[in-house]
């Protein structure tokens, strides 16, 4: 079965630094979508683009996140200037 894949599974960082969280979409999909957790709350929805332009974004997301599709295949999330309440887990889905 075809499958969404997040690389790296994990990061550990320092705050104030910059993350950037890849994807590798199912095959043929054109709608992208980031999520995440905050230990011990729902997740909550960040960001859906398509064609590389963002049509729907939360209020979490904020001028220090950017997606972008850098290789036409996979895409990315980066987290600039990482704040302690960025530390969740984030999940990546395509459709």
């Amino acid at each position: 079965e075809p499958e969404v894949t997040q690389i790296p599974s994990h990061q550990v960082i320092r705050m104030g630094q910059e993350v950037i969280l890849w994807c590798v979409p199912i095959p043929n999909h054109i709608n992208f979508f980031w999520y995440r957790q905050i230990l011990g709350k729902k997740v909550e929805f960040l960001v859906y683009f398509y064609n590389d332009k963002i049509l729907e974004k939360s209020e979490i997301f904020d001028n220090r996140f950017s997606v972008k599709r850098p290789d036409g295949t996979n895409f990315t999330l980066k987290i600039q200037s990482t704040k302690p309440e960025d530390s969740a887990t984030y999940f990546c889905a395509s459709s």
